[in-house]
């Protein structure tokens, strides 16, 4: 058997287990080990190599990254944060048609930039900006879908565990995968709040009016005291990385610090939401370990099969080029996005095309943040899209389905498959700021 039917096998042995119901992470480890001891008729090598993935996993230093920056984002989110930031947005945008849904992706940016989480996005703005949309005549499919349209941009603007997967797979400095995801996180937004724009003046009633209430309108006191708390956390986190001041380990310990603080000082944060909070941060970061884990074994199996090397020669004869390649990459992920979680999709295609890319002089931070944006909007199809399927679960309101949510959701896909097309094409938005 051939290196490309072992890794086709591979693959579609992955799937069909997931859809038998298999932990994914579980269905990588069963399928590369079982790969590497037909492979080598070695049982003792399939061991040996399991043992060195989940210590290489495990001792990876940058690794602590993930349960700092993720306990960061959950205490800014019990904190109360987003609904501040929201609040701010949406006096800023009130005069504005669609001026509501802008506020919803203005607040989703800055919130990204404290919790790198797309779920945590979808879950407070589901319950504070839709609610409000639907309030002054939004169609409730457009509410939705700003709000899960929106969501993604917590795994591309930095601090993102997406990113930091990426760049335990790819080998690349989590700092500089966080600054190349700057520019492509406000380009995305920008799109949005665009295409809001436009949707206002195309069809209006998707939108509403615009409203002006005094309700809505701050003071200079009232907008200092809901975005100082996010202004401080940003500059710390970010500005200590980009300065280098702090590693991004140190920068996700002192935000995770600075965040506890802010909300002690707010007096939003109780013993109870407190210990909720780390509990919610082990599981998450077990989780992404024993998904890195996996993927350390399964990669190890691909390159004992030959498969990269075999995929190079086969591209080589075919006199593929760089937009072929990208093409059959973006479909691929793309595909999977329909089955698996952004995480799974990052670990699983990495492995096969990294080879392929780095031959070419292509910068694997680029190649990361398309790879990043490429996954994300599997969070936004059918039928697993998780961020609509938290958005449902949050707003347990019987005027929406879930149908609703995922065909709202899909104008703002085709807008960021757009913005994907334009990363390709030029790689300078993602690598400027290196």
């Amino acid at each position: 058997m051939d290196p490309i039917q072992i890794g086709s096998l591979s693959v579609v042995a992955i799937i069909f287990l997931i859809y038998l119901g298999l932990y994914i992470p579980i269905a990588l480890g069963i399928v590369s080990f079982v790969s590497i001891w037909l492979m080598r008729d070695n049982f003792d090598l399939a061991m040996n190599l399991l043992k060195i993935a989940i210590s290489d996993s495990a001792m990876e230093y940058t690794f602590a990254t993930v349960p700092l920056f993720t306990f960061m984002g959950l205490v800014v989110s019990k904190a109360g944060m987003g609904t501040d930031i929201y609040e701010v947005m949406n006096a800023a945008f009130q005069r504005i048609r669609g001026g509501i849904g802008m506020a919803t992706v203005g607040a989703n940016a800055v919130f990204a930039a404290v919790t790198g989480s797309s779920i945590a996005s979808a879950s407070v703005f589901a319950t504070v900006a839709v609610p409000q949309m639907l309030r002054y005549g939004y169609n409730r499919r457009f509410a939705v879908g700003v709000v899960a349209g929106s969501s993604v941009l917590g795994m591309i603007i930095p601090p993102s565990a997406m990113l930091i997967i990426y760049s335990f797979v790819a080998e690349q400095s989590v700092g500089d995968m966080f600054l190349a995801g700057i520019l492509p996180g406000l380009i995305l937004a920008i799109a949005y709040v665009l295409a809001i724009a436009v949707t206002g003046r195309l069809a209006p009633t998707l939108i509403g009016e615009v409203t002006v209430e005094e309700g809505t309108r701050l003071s200079a006191g009232e907008y200092a005291s809901k975005t100082l708390p996010l202004v401080l956390l940003v500059t710390v986190v970010l500005g200590g990385i980009y300065t280098g001041w702090l590693t991004p380990v140190e920068a996700g310990a002192a935000g995770a610090l600075l965040g506890l603080l802010i909300a002690l000082v707010r007096r939003r944060m109780t013993v109870r939401t407190f210990w909720e909070a780390l509990l919610e941060t082990g599981h998450i970061t077990a989780a992404i370990l024993f998904l890195i884990t996996a993927a350390s074994i399964y990669s190890r199996m691909l390159g004992l099969a030959g498969l990269p090397n075999m995929l190079g020669e086969l591209i080589a004869q075919n006199q593929l080029g760089f937009i072929a390649i990208m093409i059959i990459y973006v479909s691929l992920m793309l595909f999977l996005g329909t089955l698996l979680d952004t995480a799974s999709i990052i670990l699983i295609v990495v492995p096969l095309f990294l080879p392929l890319i780095e031959p070419m002089g292509l910068s694997l931070v680029w190649f990361g943040i398309v790879t990043v944006v490429g996954a994300e909007i599997g969070l936004l199809t059918p039928p697993l899209g998780i961020s609509c399927f938290v958005i449902k679960s949050t707003l347990n309101d019987d005027r929406i389905s879930l149908m609703d949510v995922f065909l709202g959701a899909l104008p703002f896909a085709m807008i960021m498959l757009c913005v994907l097309v334009l990363l390709i094409r030029f790689p300078q938005l993602s690598t400027a700021l290196l």
